[in-house]
């Protein structure tokens, strides 16, 4: 097929010119930003790598455990954990999660798939100091094995002279993301981290970015989200009343849960590199 004729703008070119366009137009005063996949992409070997580590120090401190059955119960827990809080907008509970694990390895049936834990009966296999002490195990893995992406804090003290900027993240422990904000330099460009574990529910539920607008002192029309989840970043965003920034393909190979876009709503913004934000966002 031939080229299109020199000068000639073509039909890809004409509509990302025009979002830029449209994008320029919107009256924004602050940018929040999804944790996982967005700002920090979260591949499965990083996540497998986490785990790993906390299974190795937790069958030594509070073993003997084997860690592939550590690792089995945690992997098992966690997809029953999602069956039953994701669909009531609930944040998983991590330490809900160790109780359970423990409780497994030190000789408790786990219940069948269609039945709840007696999370009571569970909680009587650890103590309050071991299960705080895996948390904290499992916060501090995921600080120092997954990596920052070096590009995002400059970007950050660029976009933090134009507007107010939050992280707006679904995440089981605001610790962890707390800590690894600070450990990256980004906190100074920070106006608010709003994580759905500290306002109890999770996006798309409006509350949460209720919660964010209030953290950051601007109403929600002049607030921009972007994520990379279709139902949790956009559809929330926009029923919400704010403006929603989509990233594209950020969810490859990732095992965090996500979804992919619906004509439920229409993203203000459509990315396919989070760098892309800087140059589409009024001035």
């Amino acid at each position: 097929m031939g080229r299109a004729a020199s000068g000639a703008a073509s039909p890809i070119s004409r509509r990302r010119a025009g979002g830029r366009r449209a994008a320029a137009q919107l009256d924004i005063a602050a940018v929040t930003f999804d944790f996982g996949n967005t700002l920090v992409p979260v591949h499965r070997e990083h996540l497998q790598a986490v785990v790993e580590r906390t299974a190795r120090e937790v069958a030594e401190r509070l073993g003997p455990f084997r860690v592939d059955a550590f690792l089995d119960a945690w992997r098992e827990e966690r997809e029953r954990q999602f069956a039953e809080d994701v669909p009531e907008l609930r944040e998983v509970d991590v330490e809900q999660r160790v109780t359970r694990v423990l409780a497994r390895l030190r000789g408790m049936a786990a219940p069948s798939p269609t039945e709840r834990w007696d999370d009571i009966a569970a909680g009587r296999h650890s103590t309050d100091a071991e299960r705080t002490d895996v948390v904290r195990a499992y916060s501090q893995a995921f600080v120092e094995l997954v990596p920052a992406p070096t590009d995002v804090g400059p970007l950050l003290e660029r976009l933090a002279g134009r507007f107010r900027l939050g992280v707006l993240s679904n995440w089981p422990l605001a610790s962890t993301i707390d800590r690894f904000v600070e450990a990256a330099g980004w906190d100074r460009h920070l106006a608010a981290v709003v994580v759905s574990q500290r306002v109890g529910t999770i996006k798309p539920d409006g509350a949460i970015f209720d919660a964010a607008a209030r953290a950051l002192g601007v109403p929600g029309p002049r607030i921009l989200h972007v994520g990379d989840d279709w139902i949790a970043d956009v559809v929330g965003a926009k029923r919400a009343g704010w403006h929603a920034a989509y990233l594209r393909d950020a969810q490859d190979g990732s095992p965090l849960p996500g979804s992919r876009p619906d004509r439920s709503v229409r993203a203000d913004i459509v990315l396919h590199r989070l760098s892309e934000i800087e140059g589409v966002l009024p001035r």
